[in-house]
C-alpha cells in the first residue's frame, strides 16, 4: 500500500501525489474524480495491452465506464496531428466540459493527454497515471503541457495543473532497462540542481536502483516529487525559481531537436545536458573542476550517455536560441553554483559554448 500522499499546495488547485505498488488497481484514488462524469482513458498501443484494461475493470468495479482513446507510441507522436485525433476522438463520444481524461502512460501521453484536456472546449480536467520512471518523478507533477513543433521541443502547451497524480511504482517492473535510465536523469537532476544530501544518496544507491529494489526506488521517486512540488508550490508558472528545475534541458532539447524526436530519449539527453552544464560552470568559475566531473561519473553509473552526438555549432545556437528561459535574446542556462544549488545565467557568450562543445 503507499504512504500518505505529498499534496501539491496550489490553493483550490492543489492535489495530491500517490506513490506506491498496485495503485493502479485501486479504483478509490480516481472514482471521487470522476463519478457521474465522462470519463477517457488516453493511453499508447504499448501502455494499453498491460494497463488499460487493469484501469478498466477498477473504475467498472465503482460503476464508471471508461472510454478509450489509444495513439501511437513515441516522442515522435507528441505533435499536432495526434493532438488533433485525441480532439476527433473526444467530439466522437460527444465529450463535454465536464467530461475527465486520465492520462495513462510516460511523459509523451502525459503532456499531450495533459494539452488536451487544457484546451479541449477551453479546459477540462484530467489525472495523471504515469507508468515510466521518468514521468513518475517529473513530468506528471507540476501542470506542464505541450506538444512539440519541428523547430523546438515543447513549444506549444499551457500550464494545467491535474486532480491527482497516481504513480504505480508497479507498472516500473515492466520498463526496458533503456527507458528506466533515462527516468533515472531525472532524478539526478533534483540532486544536482536542488539537493546535495540526495545527491550523495544517490552515488551510493545507483546500483539498488538499477536492480530496481523496491525501498530504494520508493525513496528516490518520492524525494524526487517532494522536490518538485516544493518549488512548484513557490513558483507555478516559471517565472522564477522554478526555471531550476530545467537543468541540463537547455543542452538536452537542442539534442533532440538536432537529432530528430525519438532518436534520443529526454532522459538520456539531459544527461548529457547535466554533464554539460557542469562543465560549463566550471569553465565560468562557478564550481570546481572535481564537482562536474563528480556528476558525470554518477551520470554514467546511471548508465546515460555522457557525450552529445555530432551537432554543428550552428545548430546548437539555432535551438538553444529558442529555448524558453531566454530573454532579449540572451542565451539563459541553468548553472550550478554548488552541487546541490543550481542558479539561472542569463548571457551566456557564444565564444563560451564554442569552447565547450568543441571539447565535448
Amino acid at each position: 500500500m503507499s504512504g500518505e500522499p505529498l499534496v501539491v499546495g496550489l490553493g483550490a488547485r492543489s492535489y495530491p501525489i500517490h506513490i506506491g505498488p498496485g495503485l493502479i488497481d485501486r479504483a478509490e484514488l480516481v472514482a471521487g474524480h470522476v463519478r457521474d462524469r465522462r470519463t477517457f482513458v488516453v493511453t499508447n498501443n504499448v501502455v494499453a495491452p498491460l494497463y488499460a484494461d487493469r484501469v478498466a475493470a477498477g473504475l467498472s468495479a465503482a460503476g464508471i465506464r471508461a472510454e478509450r482513446i489509444v495513439i501511437p507510441d513515441g516522442e515522435a507522436q507528441k505533435n499536432w496531428q495526434t493532438l488533433d485525433r485525441v480532439f476527433e476522438r473526444l467530439l466522437d463520444l460527444g465529450a463535454d466540459r465536464r467530461s475527465v481524461l486520465i492520462a495513462l502512460g510516460g511523459g509523451v501521453v502525459g503532456d499531450l493527454a495533459g494539452f488536451a484536456a487544457a484546451t479541449y472546449q477551453r479546459g477540462i480536467d484530467y489525472i495523471q497515471v504515469p507508468t515510466t520512471l521518468l514521468a513518475q518523478v517529473d513530468s506528471s507533477v507540476g501542470g506542464k503541457t505541450a506538444i512539440n513543433h519541428a523547430l523546438g521541443k515543447n513549444m506549444v502547451g499551457a500550464f494545467h495543473q491535474p486532480l491527482a497524480v497516481i504513480a504505480d511504482t508497479g507498472t516500473l517492473a515492466t520498463l526496458p532497462a533503456r527507458e528506466f535510465a533515462a527516468g533515472l536523469a531525472e532524478i539526478v537532476k533534483y540532486g544536482a540542481a536542488c539537493d546535495l544530501d540526495f545527491l550523495a544518496w544517490l552515488e551510493g544507491n545507483m546500483q539498488r536502483l538499477h536492480a530496481r529494489d523496491a525501498a530504494a526506488l520508493s525513496h528516490a521517486i518520492r524525494r524526487s516529487c517532494e522536490i518538485k512540488a516544493r518549488v512548484v508550490m513557490e513558483d507555478e508558472r516559471e517565472s522564477g525559481v522554478r526555471a531550476i528545475l530545467n537543468f541540463g534541458h537547455t543542452f538536452a532539447h537542442a539534442i533532440e531537436s538536432a537529432a530528430g524526436y525519438g532518436a534520443w530519449l529526454h532522459g538520456e539527453a539531459v544527461g548529457v545536458g547535466m554533464v554539460l552544464a557542469a562543465r560549463l560552470s566550471a569553465r565560468l568559475g562557478r564550481i570546481p573542476e572535481a564537482d562536474a566531473e563528480r556528476l558525470a561519473r554518477l551520470v554514467r553509473e546511471a548508465r546515460l550517455p555522457t557525450r552529445p552526438p555530432p551537432i554543428a555549432l550552428e545548430r546548437w545556437l539555432e535551438f538553444m536560441g529558442r529555448d524558453k528561459k531566454n530573454e532579449g535574446g540572451r542565451l539563459t542556462f541553468i548553472l550550478l553554483d554548488a552541487l546541490g544549488r543550481a542558479a539561472i545565467e542569463r548571457g551566456v557568450a557564444a565564444s563560451q559554448l564554442e569552447e565547450l562543445l568543441a571539447s565535448a
